[in-house]
């Protein structure tokens, strides 16, 4: 059910270069149908909240360049709840900015901060547990995090260390960068750590208070908005104080610092969708391990590839194995699932 007290605001400024070349600075991943499910990531989160919240209370924080996909793709958004940076500041003045902004309309607003382009394929289990995490913020001055119970030693997550391995909500003892192997065999083992999803509940009131005490200068700066936000003044100011934010990140800001933070078990099926392998492991394969975005594709002695082309496209693949082939019409990569962390030199050297 609905609740016209609760804002969801969905972070959806990143470019998402670990996918290139099917993701680009003109359309990154999180505005792509990455699953071949008929809806793109950004899309599926919007889908996840309509039953938490209505859309009229969903911001979406993102790139100037983006503005236009988010109202393609989310037509019903009203325009004033599209917030657009005009340059990157990673995700604490991005939090910031949809703060100040909410607590223009409700100060006494409950949120949920979520990035757009995850995989949760349980939403009902999902919904759930968001329920609960709002009551419990509802309830108390806290700033609660999503952790999710960690199902293999994951060396591509930052990890959530608690206080109380049988709280379904427990204090938060430390955050963790992500590991080597052999630390996050030991964290899987512990039964102390989770995966932390990057999503976040709290009051309103709460994260503002917060950053005013961790990140003052932060604060300051949209504080200076009140008079303007829901104006068409809005975007003017926010062009010129945006670029005087620290760049930094909402648990670098705040997280690491903040002495009332909790992290809230979630059962839910998550993946940040971080990797081509990442998609490979959620994608439908066929018995040789062959994931592919087309279904007119051939595979011999070939297996445990993905292959990502035009939906219709004729692929015939022979020899391969642990690959990543992407075609998007003008660029053909081809690259080891091994290398898929040179994907970014890749790019970068394309462009250059």
């Amino acid at each position: 059910m609905q609740n016209t007290n609760v804002y969801t605001v969905i972070m959806a400024g990143g470019v998402g270069s670990r996918f290139w070349p099917a993701s680009t600075d003109e359309r990154p991943k999180q505005f792509l149908d990455m699953l071949g499910l008929g809806r793109t990531l950004f899309q599926q989160t919007v889908d996840r909240f309509t039953r938490i919240c209505p859309v009229e209370n969903m911001l979406t924080v993102t790139s100037e360049m983006y503005a236009a996909l988010v109202r393609e793709q989310c037509p019903d958004m009203p325009a004033d709840n599209i917030l657009t940076e005009p340059c990157m500041r990673n995700t604490a003045p991005c939090i910031a900015y949809a703060a100040w902004k909410i607590r223009q309309k409700n100060p006494d607003a409950l949120v949920v901060v979520t990035p757009a382009d995850h995989l949760i394929s349980d939403p009902d289990v999902f919904r759930q547990t968001v329920a609960e995490g709002l009551e419990f913020v509802r309830q108390k001055p806290a700033i609660l995090t999503l952790g999710i119970h960690p199902r293999s030693p994951e060396t591509g997550y930052g990890y959530i260390q608690t206080t109380d391995k049988a709280d379904k909500i427990a204090k938060v003892k430390s955050f963790r960068e992500k590991p080597d192997r052999a630390t996050a065999e030991a964290y899987l083992a512990s039964g102390d750590y989770f995966w932390n999803a990057g999503i976040f509940l709290w009051k309103n009131s709460v994260i503002i208070d917060a950053f005013r005490q961790y990140k003052p200068a932060i604060a300051a700066l949209f504080a200076q908005g009140e008079a303007v936000y829901y104006t068409d003044n809005e975007q003017s100011f926010i062009n010129a104080v945006y670029p005087q934010c620290e760049n930094i990140s909402i648990d670098y800001a705040i997280m690491e610092r903040a002495d009332n933070l909790y992290v809230g078990k979630a059962e839910f099926n998550w993946s940040d969708l971080g990797t081509w392998s990442a998609l490979w492991g959620k994608s439908e394969k066929t018995g040789e391990g062959n994931a592919c975005s087309s279904p007119q594709a051939q595979f011999y002695e070939a297996s445990d590839n993905i292959v990502h082309v035009p939906h219709g496209k004729r692929v015939v693949i022979q020899g391969l194995d642990n690959f990543i082939v992407v075609d998007t019409g003008d660029v053909l990569m081809i690259c080891s699932m091994k290398e898929e962390q040179r994907i970014k030199d890749f790019r970068n050297d394309s462009i250059n």
